[in-house]
């Protein structure tokens, strides 16, 4: 009897004993699952996080290709310029250096100081000059406004009491006024006290009071347009200033 017992013991112990290892078995097997669909989430996420960075690499590139294309263009459009303007001014110095050979040649003094020949307005007569100043407002007008302000700041170098000076210094305005509205703003203000008598003056004043507006700063654009028609009544901007005043409540 007793050994009956002990043997009924001992099978349900070994029983036991076995459920445990089962258990033990399964909850190794589902920690196994879930380890391998975890190492599968972050592979798919380090996947999709790679193929995004290459398309982001792509697409960077891309940008650089055409930012080359871009800068190379427009330091070719600088190139020409200052070939045509070494050209211009190599001309305009063999001329004057013949002119010394000649004055040498006939007795007199060599000429002490070499000025650029004005016309009786004052400006220069100079070769050059309209050729700068077109190449120039060619680059303008194709958008390559870093270009164009470097030609047109070379034309006022060389020649500062030009007809066109008035208008090269506006559009070196012109060229800041969508990257960088403060540079724009100092170089109108340059514009109306330097030529003040230019048509450009009320232009840059005009252009002035549209910024202003543009900005929400409706007192400083009615001062603005209030100078365009008071200092220059019968410019055509100043018709354009008295309906900006009208809208704005004078």
């Amino acid at each position: 009897m007793c050994v009956s017992t002990l043997g009924l013991a001992t099978g349900c112990a070994l029983r036991g004993d076995v459920r445990k290892v089962e258990l033990q078995v399964e909850a190794l097997q589902a920690e196994m699952v879930r380890a391998e669909a975890s190492r599968r989430a972050d592979h798919d996420s380090a996947v999709a996080f790679l193929t995004a960075l290459q398309r982001a690499l792509a697409a960077q590139q891309s940008y650089l290709v055409q930012l080359r294309g871009d800068v190379r263009t427009d330091l070719l459009g600088v190139q020409q310029q200052l070939l045509a303007v070494q050209e211009l001014t190599g001309q305009t110095q063999q001329r004057l250096s013949e002119y010394r050979r000649r004055l040498d040649d006939q007795g007199h003094q060599p000429v002490p100081a070499v000025e650029q020949p004005a016309g009786p307005s004052g400006a220069p007569v100079g070769p050059g000059a309209e050729q700068v100043y077109e190449l120039s407002l060619q680059q303008f007008r194709r958008g390559s406004f870093a270009t164009a302000r470097l030609g047109f700041r070379e034309f006022l170098r060389l020649f500062p009491k030009h007809e066109l000076a008035p208008d090269a210094l506006f559009y070196v305005g012109e060229t800041f006024a969508q990257e960088n509205p403060d540079s724009a703003a100092a170089v109108y203000d340059q514009v109306v006290k330097t030529y003040a008598n230019s048509p450009r003056a009320p232009s840059a004043l005009y252009k002035r009071g549209l910024a202003a507006e543009q900005r929400g700063d409706v007192a400083l654009a009615r001062t603005f347009f209030a100078r365009v028609v008071a200092g220059y009544p019968r410019s055509a901007e100043a018709n354009l200033a008295r309906d900006k005043l009208q809208r704005l409540g004078r």
